[in-house]
């Protein structure tokens, strides 16, 4: 992108996992997840995870267009010296509108609504056949952590967290 472009500016709405906005580009991540890794991603999903105050599962827009999701619920684990943590669930944008920063503006809306909530840090899985996830969140500020949840142990499964700045 040359330096004169106005880079895309998502608006993020919070939505109920179930609105169809969310459920037309969940489906859609499972299908990325099929080409990727060979099936979908079959980690226990409970609606209301995303629903206070267990966490909360926003869309982002572009131009009306549903064209990313992201998504936190409150977590068990411990992780960076702190108890109080989420984890980061369905970050996704679609390859029309990737290569925008839109990924990078999701974040920080997850990151800010999840401290705003009294979250201190933020957890994830990812894996290796997403390597532009993994550089997402190195250059953001996440580190690796020890393995957690349903692919705690998998090869392909790699682990982050990041300690948040409370919102006062």
């Amino acid at each position: 992108m040359s330096t004169d472009q106005q880079p895309a500016v998502l608006h993020v709405e919070r939505r109920p996992i179930t609105h169809p906005d969310a459920q037309l580009l969940v489906e859609a991540v499972q299908e990325e997840y099929v080409a990727r890794y060979g099936g979908r991603d079959e980690s226990p999903i409970d609606p209301r995870d995303f629903e206070d105050p267990l966490g909360r599962f926003f869309v982002g827009y572009l131009d009306g267009v549903p064209v990313a999701t992201g998504a936190w619920r409150r977590s068990a684990v411990r992780a960076l010296g702190v108890e109080v943590t989420a984890e980061v669930k369905r970050m996704y944008v679609v390859p029309a509108a990737q290569r925008r920063g839109l990924a990078r503006q999701m974040l920080a809306h997850l990151e800010a609504t999840a401290a705003d909530a009294g979250i201190e840090a933020l957890v994830l899985e990812t894996g290796l056949a997403q390597p532009e996830a993994i550089a997402l969140y190195e250059s953001s500020g996440y580190v690796p952590i020890p393995g957690f949840g349903y692919y705690c142990g998998s090869e392909l499964s790699r682990c982050f967290g990041r300690v948040l700045e409370l919102q006062h």
